[in-house]
């Protein structure tokens, strides 16, 4: 994350929350990632310096039309200052300010499959244990683990994952 595009997300969070609008433009930048991040020809097209910054600002006016004057206001100013490059990292700090402000902490839960909803409910049990925030889940999934789950809580992490068992029962045969 540059440190343009976090004084970036601070601005438009101050902007936001003055103008009562914080939690319409927090949804505005979530719909930005999840588009950003779905399209890769997108992110090309925002990161590629031959296309001419008036093209960028027009395309994501089309493409965002129905966000706060807010986020139209971020546009404008990316454009100002030839930075569209950084607008998914704006977006995703956006979202992270946006929680920590209202007290809400994001716990990363990596699975081999999609989380169940049993699971997902084991995993907020475990997370009361240690943290009186408020979580969201994100689910990351990642075959790579064979089983279990690895859970990251801020600067903690738990790992119950099959692939870091069989890693300890490695390092213990290779003694």
């Amino acid at each position: 994350m540059s440190r343009a595009a976090i004084r970036y997300a601070k601005a438009i969070l101050d902007i936001a929350q003055t103008s009562g609008k914080a939690d319409a433009v927090n949804n505005d930048m979530k719909l930005i990632v999840e588009t950003v991040a779905s399209s890769a020809e997108l992110r090309a097209f925002l990161v590629n310096p031959v296309i001419k910054m008036e093209s960028k600002k027009a395309a994501l006016s089309e493409l965002f039309s129905n966000v706060q004057s807010e986020t139209k206001s971020l546009f404008h100013l990316l454009f100002e200052n030839k930075r569209f490059e950084i607008l998914e990292s704006i977006a995703k700090e956006y979202n992270r300010l946006f929680d920590e402000s209202n007290g809400v902490e994001v716990a990363t839960v990596t699975t081999a499959f999609p989380i169940t909803a049993d699971l997902e409910a084991k995993v907020l049990a475990k997370i009361a244990e240690f943290s009186n925030k408020k979580i969201t889940i994100e689910n990351i999934v990642d075959p790579a683990i064979i089983g279990g789950f690895i859970l990251r809580v801020g600067d903690k992490q738990y790992n119950a994952s099959v692939a870091s068992k069989l890693n300890e029962l490695k390092r213990e045969f290779s003694n």
